[in-house]
């Protein structure tokens, strides 16, 4: 029987504290794509993404009006390209990523992820030559995003793909300059990467998943920070209980989202990403849960203790609302996209040092973080080396997602504009990392990779 305080609990989330189904993706296999003829390639990525997603946007768009539950975004992520490129070379994947920015223009969806390769262990040819074309791409393109893992627990870290990452990003900046950069913000890269993530940038359609999927991202910091402040001076355990019946309440939500859009599609449904991400709006933020639960501003030392609660809390209610939670899952921490975190890298309170330690306990890594443009692309390797190696050594996915703003400087600020948002641009360690990350080869997987 339907609570009506439940029914009215629900609707004041909505209309009050920001609470919305950030994403319905949709994962499509290219695999059957593939052909020796690049324009027979293009042509049928184009036909299969456009049948298949037909009627994704309106769906959701359904699915907003009878429930009264803002969906932001509808998006596709497909199997990453490197896999069905083949022997074509650079000029052909720019090409295919203009191909998958033309589906979603047709489509009218916001993003296209999978320009992606996985080179954990290494290099094949067409991984090569699509990550040779990411700067081109994501320039010639408005809603492709592009992932590259570089490390898992089982492999270990492909220090040769840090250092091409390095200069791949610089290169990106450099091409879209007079545009704050903003390729670097649709492109990310991964250690431990999920193969059914519905959040860009990092979302693709893993080897492993059906023909098409539905992946639903849910979000809700505002209501999370509301349910912890009319908590008041409650202990740690009673506050992460409130978390937790919070975060499943939310999922909820996601879950009926996400089974409607799978039956009225005829598709498969596949996760519900747990994870509170928020938006540059006042009152979405995570960083000020942080501050709700007692910190004096997002940085202080306590941060990632208090972080590291929120993260549990979140997956434990989340996972009792859905039988099948994926993706990434837990708290995200972008800087340009939270208010909380704009002020506190602003205020100072907030470094990339400290941003690194809390990577260690929350669902991504270094997101949407401002750089100075003339960061050495060793130093960009740097940052993602360090970040990689928190994710194999924890056996759990991080992330790095820097932008290093062509002509600013630390302390300028740079704007995306919508959900991306806008970032101060960050101080960075001036000490140079290069002769290490020159070494290449790989670094060995940890010894508790080894579980057979």
């Amino acid at each position: 029987m339907l609570n009506t305080a439940d029914i009215l609990e629900t609707i004041n989330m909505i209309r009050q504290e920001n609470l919305d189904i950030r994403t319905i993706t949709m994962g499509i296999s290219l695999f059957d794509c593939v052909s020796e003829d690049e324009n027979r390639l293009c042509q049928k990525i184009y036909d299969k993404i456009t049948t298949k997603a037909e009627h994704l946007v309106k769906t959701g768009e359904d699915i907003e009006k009878q429930y009264g539950i803002p969906i932001v975004n509808k998006r596709i992520s497909v199997t990453p390209v490197s896999l069905i490129g083949g022997c074509l070379g650079k000029e052909s994947y720019i090409k295919i990523a203009q191909t998958l920015d033309k589906a979603a223009d047709t489509l009218g969806i916001n993003f296209i992820g999978g320009f992606s390769a996985l080179v954990d262990k290494g290099f094949t040819n067409s991984s090569k030559n699509l990550i040779a074309a990411i700067p081109e791409a994501l320039t010639a393109t408005n809603k492709v995003c592009s992932s590259v893992n570089v490390a898992t627990t089982k492999a270990g870290i492909n220090m040769d793909a840090i250092k091409l990452m390095g200069s791949t990003i610089k290169e990106a900046a450099y091409l879209t300059r007079d545009n704050n950069s903003i390729a670097c913000a649709k492109l990310v890269v991964f250690a431990n990467v999920p193969q059914d993530n519905p959040f860009m940038a990092g979302a693709f359609h893993g080897i492993g998943e059906p023909e098409c999927v539905i992946n639903v991202g849910v979000s809700g910091p505002g209501v999370v920070s509301s349910a912890i402040q009319r908590a008041g001076d409650c202990d740690l355990s009673q506050l992460a209980d409130i978390i937790k019946k919070t975060a499943f309440k939310i999922t909820r939500v996601g879950q009926l989202v996400a089974s409607e859009a799978a039956n009225r599609l005829n598709v498969p449904f596949g996760i519900i990403d747990l994870s509170l991400a928020p938006t540059p709006a006042i009152g979405d933020s995570v960083a000020r849960i942080l501050e709700n639960m007692g910190l004096e501003c997002c940085g202080a030392h306590g941060t990632t203790a208090a972080l590291a609660m929120l993260n549990d809390a979140v997956k434990k209610g989340g996972v009792m609302a859905s039988s099948h939670v994926g993706g990434l899952s837990g708290a995200f921490i972008p800087v340009s996209e939270d208010e909380g975190m704009i002020a506190a890298v602003a205020n100072g309170s907030l470094s990339i040092e400290k941003l690194e330690a809390m990577t260690a306990v929350c669902s991504v890594g270094l997101d949407m973080i401002a750089i100075p443009g003339d960061t050495p692309d060793a130093v960009i390797s740097g940052i993602i080396a360090d970040e990689i190696s928190i994710g194999v050594a924890n056996n759990k996915t991080t992330a790095v997602r820097v932008i290093p703003a062509y002509g600013k400087k630390e302390g300028d600020e740079v704007e995306f504009g919508g959900l991306l948002g806008f970032a101060p641009v960050i101080k960075l360690n001036s000490n140079s990392p290069e002769k290490f990350i020159s070494r290449g080869g790989r670094i060995p997987a940890p010894i508790h990779s080894l579980k057979n």
